[in-house]
């Protein structure tokens, strides 16, 4: 069997290793000079301690996918700090980064400081061939405003490039998700006009859209297509909370690594925390794993002892 850039070389259990890896990140928030944010967040820090995390998974993705708020104010130095801080990770990881527009983003320096392109107001959007997996970046950004939406000439275009199926179908990345949000203050910043990005995608080959923009890592359905939020590596919101109550934490940070297999994608949502963490199933024990038939895995480790 092939070993995948994640690592993966055996299968365990019915399904083959992953076809495509993406590790989503989201709202860095970034701010010139170093700032904290709101003069309580060290964005900084935290996003280093998230590039960390990572980098210790040991996988080798096929795209690092920022989705959006990249930066706090869109200061051209924050995003000179963003791509200092990220293109290192990603040059060691050998993988592509897709950098997303947010709301606090602002087009012009972001398209000039992190795309290399003319610092104007056309919508940041592209199209990334992932060995086969079709990656699809929108921007539901509006200039001026901090609601999403998506003009009738990006939807066509989305369109265009969806009349033809990509080998391994289509992922969507926008800043701003398609779900509802249950603290209440949260709908005036949603994503307007979702009916005609649902007529967009319509009978396409989308199979997962990745967003941010909420503070909180969410899932739920559009359209018949499954919808992932990450969580933020700024500060996230603290759910603990009645909704009416609900304000930001400095905790709870995580990123997702998304696996992509024929059948079926799954977001595992991955906290970047500092814990002791037990050492059972070293390296070592999977080489030992590896070694046994899958009968025998299951008669050593399923059976419960004394049955």
């Amino acid at each position: 069997m092939d070993q995948g850039r994640d690592g993966a070389s055996v299968r365990f259990g019915a399904h083959e290793p992953a076809r495509r890896t993406i590790v989503h990140v989201s709202d860095t928030h970034l701010l010139a000079g170093g700032a904290r944010l709101v003069g309580r967040y060290d964005v900084v820090v935290n996003l280093e301690r998230t590039l960390a995390s990572i980098e210790r998974t040991g996988v080798r993705p096929d795209a690092l996918v920022f989705t959006g708020d990249l930066t706090d104010l869109g200061e051209p130095d924050a995003y000179r700090a963003l791509r200092a801080a990220v293109e290192p990770v990603a040059e060691r990881l050998g993988a592509p980064i897709v950098w997303v527009a947010g709301n606090h983003d602002e087009r012009p320096d972001l398209r000039r400081e992190l795309l290399g392109l003319e610092p104007t107001e056309e919508p940041v959007t592209g199209v990334w061939d992932l060995g086969g997996l079709r990656l699809v970046t929108l921007d539901s950004t509006v200039p001026g405003w901090h609601h999403g939406d998506l003009d009738a000439a990006q939807l066509e275009w989305l369109r265009d490039v969806l009349s033809t199926p990509a080998p391994l179908g289509t992922i969507l990345a926008l800043h701003h998700p398609p779900l509802p949000s249950h603290i209440p203050f949260f709908d005036i910043l949603e994503l307007r006009h979702q009916d005609a990005l649902a007529d967009a995608i319509a009978g396409s080959d989308v199979r997962a859209i990745l967003a941010g923009h909420l503070h909180y890592a969410t899932s739920g359905m559009f359209a018949g297509v499954p919808v992932h939020v990450a969580s933020a590596t700024c500060y996230t919101m603290n759910l603990s909370l009645p909704a009416v109550e609900v304000n930001g934490m400095d905790a709870g940070q995580a990123f997702h690594l998304v696996h992509i297999y024929d059948d079926t994608i799954t977001h595992a949502v991955v906290p970047v925390v500092e814990a002791e963490t037990a050492d059972f199933f070293s390296a070592e024990w999977v080489a030992r794993m590896a070694a046994l038939t899958h009968d025998e895995r299951l008669e050593r480790f399923s059976r419960k002892p004394g049955r």
